[in-house]
């Protein structure tokens, strides 16, 4: 089974999409891409809700911060595991406070 790897909920949906393997690969690229160009990143692991899919909020050590959406919870903590970072469970431990003030500066560069 691949990495985003899913079942189709309808007859519909079996048609092959070059356009959901290329947004996976744009995923895997940017993520890559972001720990490789950041120190000290971790992965922050946010689970579906009514609204928004599962989704992977990878932090930097100076509190810059990218999110994208993944399949689920193990396809966030295999990819944590290839770009040999650590995953946590943002319900459990929360947000770290750089991000925090990583947002609140950003803030006050914009106005």
């Amino acid at each position: 089974m691949g990495l985003f790897s899913w079942k189709p909920r309808s007859k519909r949906a079996t048609a092959p999409q070059s356009g959901g393997r290329d947004a996976k690969a744009e995923t895997i690229a940017h993520l890559r891409s972001f720990v490789s160009a950041h120190t000290g990143c971790e992965a922050f692991i946010e689970p579906p809700t009514r609204v928004t899919q599962t989704t992977m909020v990878i932090v930097a050590d100076t509190g810059e911060w990218t999110r994208r959406r993944v399949p689920d919870e193990a396809t966030a903590r295999r990819l944590a595991q290839q770009f040999s970072i650590p995953a946590f469970d943002v319900n459990l431990s929360g947000y770290p406070s750089r991000m925090r003030e990583w947002n609140e500066q950003q803030r006050k560069n914009l106005g």
